[in-house]
């Protein structure tokens, strides 16, 4: 009977390593599971386990995988074992990214990290970052992305974990070619292949792959046809065991053949990968497949029949589409019908009511919890709304995607800013909304002016250069026994904000008459006015 050192040892081996044989790992993970049983080791036992669900998510059983997974992680977490829960998380992250969910994808990346622990093994360090800068990548997050991919490259490098440098590599320019980053993507492969050559390692089918795709892009397609033929060769081997892989082989090879005008034999092999598509079912590729095959009719000069293939394309593409959308909802359904139901439900609820560029609560949830906050007549409520001056030149001048990044920038700062048991929401473009419960109005509008001050200060050339970012706030508050309700206190503050934007802006503006009485408007503002208009 093996004992529990034995067992470990076997289990890092799979935990930490590229899995090609995916019922083979299966296999084994589960004959660990039951050896740990026998001895009475549970810890071991999960964590095979959690390997099977790792397979089953790659199998195609994405359901099964997704509550394993989650059991284990509230087990994990219950019996505080951090790193079993980091490794949940990358399983929980890989399914999300099956279904198409990219946010809720880097939701669990960002947790497999946050739970690495001293145990964790240098693989698991530097993959988890890996896995991580993909789900950015997916995210549209290119630049985050980058730096956690470098971070991962420095951890390889440090403990000299060569080979695993490369798989880091391999990640990282394929994310660039599918950012269209051709050059970035070049120069990252040409790094992969320098250290393939400096440590001696061969590279393998998925490296020469992606160096073939990326040569593509690039116009080198006399080398794209070499590195993939490599490429195909190797997988003949025995290098891997999946045709799936070499579909997407196949596919490349027959662009570059095309593009080099090697015509038949672009066709010879587009019919060698649509034969392994339809045998083992790859429908998605399939229609892949298809739009290579129109553009090689239109390098032949058969527009017609290029044509009428693509208008094929198009149609199987929506209807894969379509089906992936209901794939989806089934998937989230038998999601659904598990113990986790709740659980989930509660995630899903709490997903509809935050914005989803600032990640803020939004109107929804402003809505639900506002009018109890209001109707305590023993803690009076001070709400705020914010609106960014000039954000109208910002978007014309610098672009819509700079002004998403002073959104997104704004939000943190208000999120940092506002005081314990207040919080902070997007109303809608560029106006938030902050909710002070439980303070007075001088103390709320104290507060208040200290959020205008930093959002003003704040170090924003990098983003807009010469433009500079500031707030008009409204101020409006519950106090004297006034019988307010929501519609009626933000009514008080949008008043306030207007005031505030057509007396220069840049400042906090609260009209202590809003219980009802004809009272002073008062004008709070410490700083200069800014000079832009």
């Amino acid at each position: 009977m093996a004992s529990a050192d034995q067992l470990a040892a076997e289990l890092i081996a799979l935990e930490d390593r590229f899995v090609w044989d995916v019922p083979a790992t299966a296999a084994a993970a589960a004959g660990i599971e039951r050896a740990a049983v026998a001895i009475g080791a549970e810890v071991l036992a999960v964590r095979a386990r959690l390997v099977q669900a790792s397979m089953l998510s790659r199998l195609g059983n994405a359901g099964a995988g997704f509550h394993a997974a989650r059991n284990i992680d509230q087990w994990a977490a219950d019996h505080d074992l951090p790193m079993i829960r980091a490794r949940a998380h990358l399983v929980l992250a890989a399914v999300h990214r099956h279904l198409g969910d990219p946010g809720k994808c880097l939701d669990h990346a960002v947790m497999a990290v946050e739970y690495l622990d001293d145990t964790a093994t240098v693989h698991a360090q530097v993959w988890h970052r890996v896995k991580l800068a993909d789900a950015l990548a997916d995210a549209g997050s290119t630049d985050a992305a980058r730096t956690r991919f470098q971070q991962a490259e420095r951890l390889a490098s440090v403990h000299g974990e060569h080979r695993l440098h490369m798989a880091v590599l391999n990640n990282f320019a394929y994310q660039e070619l599918c950012a269209g980053e051709f050059e970035r993507a070049q120069e990252v492969a040409a790094r992969l292949q320098s250290m393939a050559v400096r440590y001696g390692f061969d590279l393998d089918p998925a490296d020469l792959d992606t160096i073939g795709a990326i040569l593509i892009e690039n116009g080198r397609y006399s080398e794209a046809e070499l590195m993939l033929r490599d490429c195909i060769a190797l997988h003949g081997q025995g290098h891997h065991d999946a045709d799936d892989a070499l579909v997407e082989y196949l596919l490349h090879l027959s662009q570059a053949q095309r593009c080099l005008g090697a015509l038949d034999e672009a066709e010879i092999t587009l019919t060698r990968g649509k034969a392994i598509c339809a045998r083992i079912g790859l429908n998605e590729v399939l229609v892949r497949f298809q739009q290579e095959q129109a553009e090689l009719h239109a390098a032949r000069g058969e527009y017609a029949e290029a044509y009428a293939l693509h208008k094929v394309f198009h149609a199987q593409h929506e209807i894969l589409h379509s089906q992936k959308r209901e794939a989806q909802a089934r998937e989230r359904q038998a999601m659904f019908e598990t113990s986790e139901a709740r659980r989930e439900a509660e995630e899903f609820r709490e997903q509809a009511r935050r914005d989803p560029l600032t990640s803020l609560r939004n109107r929804r949830y402003v809505d639900e919890v506002l009018p109890g906050l209001i109707a305590d007549p023993a803690e009076p409520v001070t709400i705020a709304l914010l609106d960014l001056d000039h954000f109208k030149r910002i978007n014309d001048e610098l672009s819509h995607e700079v002004g998403d990044q002073v959104l997104v920038a704004v939000a943190r700062l208000l999120e940092n800013a506002v005081p314990a048991g207040s919080f902070a929401a997007r109303m809608g473009g560029e106006e938030f909304l902050l909710v002070l419960p439980a303070l007075g109005q001088n103390e709320a509008i104290a507060e208040l002016e200290r959020v205008r001050e930093i959002v003003g200060s704040h170090g924003w050339l990098e983003i807009t250069g010469a433009l500079p970012v500031t707030v008009s706030i409204g101020v409006a508050s519950t106090h004297d026994g006034a019988e307010l309700n929501q519609a009626d206190l933000l009514s008080a503050a949008d008043r306030n904000l207007y005031v505030a934007k057509h007396g220069g802006r840049d400042q906090v503006v609260s009209d202590l008459g809003v219980a009802g009485k004809r009272a002073r408007r008062r004008t709070y503002r410490d700083a200069p006015r800014t000079s832009h208009r």
